[in-house]
């Protein structure tokens, strides 16, 4: 056993040995000077020696320890699991100083993801403030040209004084939108919208899905349709949220698809769940865009996805509906192949 590993009992125990030993050799040495040699005194001194030197060297090491090192420990504890103020017990038979030696380097390690996180939450928040302040600068910016070009005689000019004030509304709703998408989102992360759960047909609320979106397609010359999936597909899950999830990956595969493209619904029975996949076979997503995608205002293409609409939160909003709901969505793609959202529901 190397010494860095005994324990203030082994310590104690090691020290009072050589102790004993030393004073077993000077006491039979001035024994042996006066008097022939007695074992049995060599022995009691041995073993007074031993026991004696033995729980002095205990009593200091565990004083020592008290008033140093265990200072030090119990910081490095008390910080560990939040301030605790009770008293922590020495356990001499352990191995203070390894056990010391571990709690820093657990300490460490978890003071290391902690600033990890707290870095990345920071880098998330600045990206996040700067979203905010690049997509509502847009509409703002516009609404404060048309008003200008109104006020400067526009007003009077019947020629762009409608077509002006209707693109400004169209601005406002944009910036409407946006605000309406952020409150969502906080209710969701907060958990503070409550999920009405019922059991019904997914196949139908898919094909009123694809009426709802069917003019959008049709101009887009993209065909919507549900694959393979004519017979009913009972789900447990809040009817309205799923039909928000859906529309806003068929509207997403519409945006980004090709002309004269196709976008496909399909079901997969997973035992307890039902996956559901929204395929299409548009531009496709380079994959280092994937892991962030569902990240609140993250374009993959700014200019093509502001020219597109949209307030830049529905997938982060279709990801925490489906969260929301204890399932989890996933997206695969290939770049100027198509893409493939996925995500399950419990099976009712």
């Amino acid at each position: 056993m190397q010494v860095r590993n005994l324990t203030p009992k082994q310590l104690s125990f090691r020290l009072a040995l050589g102790v004993a030993f030393l004073c077993g050799l000077v006491g039979t040495g001035v024994w042996l000077l006066n008097s022939p040699f007695s074992f049995l005194f060599t022995f009691l001194l041995f073993v007074g020696s031993l026991l004696s030197s033995y729980f002095i060297f205990l009593w200091g090491i565990k004083h020592f320890i008290d008033r140093k090192i265990r200072l030090i420990y119990k910081t490095i504890h008390n910080l560990k699991v939040g301030l605790k103020k009770d008293n922590q017990q020495l356990d001499m038979s352990q191995d203070i100083f390894g056990k010391i030696r571990e709690e820093v380097i657990e300490w460490d390690k978890h003071n290391r993801k902690e600033i990890e996180r707290l870095t990345d939450q920071e880098k998330y928040r600045r990206e996040f403030l700067g979203n905010v302040s690049h997509e509502l600068k847009t509409p703002i910016f516009s609404i404060q040209g048309y008003i200008l070009t109104l006020l400067e005689g526009g007003l009077e000019d019947k020629k762009i004084n409608r077509d002006f004030l209707l693109k400004a509304e169209k601005s406002i709703n944009r910036m409407i939108e946006m605000v309406d998408d952020l409150d969502e989102i906080a209710k969701l992360e907060s958990n503070r919208m409550q999920l009405n759960f019922q059991r019904f047909d997914l196949s139908e609320l898919c094909k009123e899905v694809i009426e709802s979106t069917e003019y959008k397609a049709k101009k887009k010359k993209i065909k919507v349709r549900l694959a393979n999936n004519t017979k009913p597909t009972f789900v447990k899950a809040d009817p309205s949220r799923i039909s928000q999830v859906i529309t806003n990956l068929v509207m997403n595969s519409i945006n980004y698809g090709k002309e004269n493209g196709e976008t496909r619904i399909k079901f997969y029975d997973m035992d307890e769940n039902i996956l559901v996949e929204v395929s299409d076979n548009g531009r496709g997503i380079s994959e280092e865009h994937l892991p962030r995608l569902f990240e609140r205002f993250y374009r993959v293409d700014k200019g093509r996805s502001r020219a597109d609409g949209g307030s830049g939160l529905g997938l982060a909003i279709v990801k925490h509906i489906i969260e929301a709901h204890k399932q989890t969505i996933n997206v695969r793609s290939v770049l100027g192949e198509g893409s493939v959202f996925s995500f399950t529901l419990k099976k009712a």
